[in-house]
């Protein structure tokens, strides 16, 4: 097996392609980078694991899992891998063949090394019945029996040994004949002068043997003057007995510095000669460093194999979310069997967004050849692109709103998409007009499955669930709750959608009860306006006796229509061929405000916010805009008396909350500068 496979994988396959800084931050991929690089011993294996990446060649990544599991199953039963941990090996390899001579301190690295290689090559071969795979890495790793025998014959404890060369011993040998006698001259000195000598000790200066002597008494010893103390009260003299002895020392050591230097040169020239197996066998323990730190890794997870296919299949069993507490309730997930695209559902806190990243996580942890924290027997898919959208995006730099960022986000995944992406989407049809956000939700989802990608996708919004449940190749899921504890359980049910609980959530986090109770009337109120609006712009299923239409008619004949808006006329005599003579109608009722009115020509409803004036101009709220409008072009949908309490202040509806603060506090004082902005009248 080459050696270089595991490091060179991004050459030999392409890398997935959405792999982008973006994609792996937001999934947690440089956490478990980090992770497995503080489990890596030497430099290399670190490295190898910063630039760990996902893989999209099939083949490759089960051959790649199937190595960390057998690793694994060393690491579970104990075994403790020799692994060199490279130190001082990667100045030598980036130094070999430069010219470079190496140091006494390098070699005793090199040495190190090469009796750790050949540990780390009797200890696999060792193990080669149970770990077939990962032993052939180590098999073929180079001895260099010569290069490690001469290093340790010549080097020990970082010194060059006397018996590295015949010269050497003779210089060594006449150095410690001449270090005898300066030894014998500097005690009979040191006895002669000792009444003169400021302290009775030797001292060096500038490399050479100096007595300290006290300052009035430096002519008494005859020598030079080397140095002085700081206060001047002492001379550091050498003895003129010494200086011939000390010349001679210096000559001797000039000579075992160029032997030792010789000596350096002859080993730096071998080790060149094997440039090729140190670099082999470096490379080699990288590897087998950075598998095993892959294996301590998972075994740390309890992490498992799984199968990998390229046809979009995932089935999980008590998948765990790597970076996440072992108390996380695990996750049973399947996709890409009778459907490719899962809505999920439930309330906020409920596990929604983890369930997303978890299988976001795992699939990028699984192409780039690690084990998953996830029962035996597992399947995942391998995509060439994995494409996110989860988090809000909001950035003031770039001037993004949630929104914003969510369609540009969109946008890129949707022009990317295909059988071999897989799509994650957090919160869909959020940050904008919940109507408008549904329906390019829904668009969106449609076009994605129309090009075959895998979609997984979380929302709140029950007309997407709608869709999911009626849409072949759709399947909606849910998170459980307990309604009676009010706590999400964290579980995923598929086949089943689910709620928010919004309400029993707000309440259980101490939101009064009477703002509950208001905000379920506020949404009936809405549901009841929502189907009387309908009910005015869609014909009746009434008997033709009693079949009646309350005006507006198309918008081609309300120019040329001048009768009261509220009068009723039989349908049957109306068609676009032979529009229906219109009689004056007898006058009902004045518009009052609160009424909710239909505006034919703009096929909207509004609200009544201002009574009519003396030209029959009404002033009508739609949408947050005040419009004048002629009553002939109004339509009552239903009374202001049944849409709101007889005590009911329609300033809630018609005035934003600001205005209604500044109103209040008007009511109350006189503040200088306070001002009532109302919206412009069109």
């Amino acid at each position: 097996m080459n050696n270089n496979t595991n490091n060179n994988d991004a050459n030999m396959t392409a890398n997935i392609r959405s792999s982008n800084e973006q994609t792996l931050t937001t999934l947690g991929f440089h956490h478990i980078q980090k992770n497995i690089a503080d489990c890596a011993l030497s430099y290399l294996g670190k490295r190898y694991a910063r630039e760990l990446k996902p893989m999209t060649d099939v083949r490759l990544i089960q051959m790649r899992l199937d190595e960390a599991a057998e690793a694994t199953a060393l690491v579970r039963f104990g075994a403790s891998v020799p692994i060199p941990s490279l130190e001082g090996m990667e100045t030598i390899i980036n130094l070999l063949g430069t010219g470079y001579l190496f140091s006494e301190r390098d070699f005793s690295h090199l040495a190190q090394f090469l009796h750790s290689c050949t540990q780390l090559m009797k200890y696999m071969e060792s193990k080669s019945g149970i770990a077939p795979i990962v032993s052939r890495y180590a098999s073929s790793m180079m001895l260099m029996e010569p290069l490690r025998s001469e290093i340790e014959r010549c080097i020990h404890n970082g010194r060059i040994q006397d018996q590295a060369s015949k010269e050497l011993v003779r210089i060594r040998k006449k150095m410690t004949v001449h270090e005898e006698r300066m030894k014998r001259k500097l005690d009979s000195l040191v006895s002669k002068h000792r009444s003169i000598m400021q302290e009775q000790v030797v001292s060096q200066r500038n490399g050479k043997t100096v007595l300290p002597i006290k300052k009035e008494f430096r002519k008494q010893v005859k020598g030079i003057v080397l140095d002085e103390s700081g206060s001047g009260q002492t001379v550091y003299i050498e003895p003129a007995e010494l200086s011939g002895l000390q010349m001679e020392l210096a000559s001797l050591q000039a000579e075992e510095s160029r032997e030792e230097m010789k000596i350096l040169g002859d080993l730096t020239s071998l080790a060149e000669s094997y440039s090729r197996e140190i670099a082999l066998n470096t490379e080699t323990v990288g590897v087998l460093d950075f598998l095993f730190a892959k294996a301590k890794y998972a075994a740390a997870i309890d992490g498992r194999s799984v199968h990998v296919n390229s046809n979009g299949k995932v089935k999980l069993q008590r998948a765990r979310h790597p970076l996440m507490s072992p108390s996380m309730v695990p996750l049973d997930f399947s996709i890409g069997y009778n459907y490719s695209s899962l809505i999920i559902t439930g309330p906020n806190t409920g596990g929604k967004t983890v369930a997303l990243k978890t299988l976001g996580l795992l699939t990028l942890m699984v192409q780039s050849g690690l084990l998953v924290p996830v029962d035996e027997r597992g399947e995942m898919a391998v995509y060439e692109q994995i494409a996110v959208d989860i988090g809000d995006g909001q950035s003031l730099e770039q001037a993004l709103s949630t929104f914003s960022a969510h369609i540009r986000n969109m946008i890129t995944i949707l022009e990317q998409a295909n059988p071999s992406t897989l799509v994650l989407i957090d919160e869909m049809a959020s940050g904008t007009d919940p109507g408008e956000g549904v329906g390019l939700s829904i668009a969106m989802l449609e076009e994605l499955h129309h090009r075959g990608a895998t979609v997984v996708a979380t929302t709140h919004f029950g007309e997407i669930k709608h869709f999911a449940s009626a849409t072949p190749g759709f399947e909606n899921a849910r998170m459980e709750f307990d309604t009676v504890s009010l706590q999400p359980l964290y579980r995923l049910r598929i086949g089943e959608a689910g709620e928010s609980y919004a309400y029993s959530i707000a309440l259980k986090l101490g939101m009064p009860e009477h703002i509950i109770d208001r905000s379920k009337s506020v949404v009936g109120e809405a549901h009841t306006k929502n189907k009387m609006q309908d009910v005015a712009t869609e014909p009746q299923s009434q008997p033709d006796s009693e079949r009646h239409t309350t005006l507006p008619v198309s918008m081609e004949h309300t120019d040329s229509i001048e009768q009261n808006a509220h009068t009723t006329v039989p349908t049957e005599t109306i068609s676009p061929n032979n529009p229906a003579p219109i009689s004056d109608p007898a006058p009902l009722r004045a518009f009052r405000k609160g009424d909710r009115v239909y505006v034919a020509y703009l096929d909207q409803a509004g609200i009544v916010s201002e009574e009519e004036d003396n030209r029959g101009q009404i002033g009508v709220m739609i949408r947050g805009r005040k419009l004048k409008i002629h009553k002939k072009r109004l339509c009552l949908h239903i009374s202001a008396d049944e849409l709101y309490p007889a005590d009911y202040d329609l300033d809630i509806v018609l005035e934003s909350k600001e205005n209604r603060k500044k109103r209040k506090l008007m009511g109350r004082k006189h503040v200088e500068g306070l001002r009532i902005e109302l919206p412009p009248e069109e």
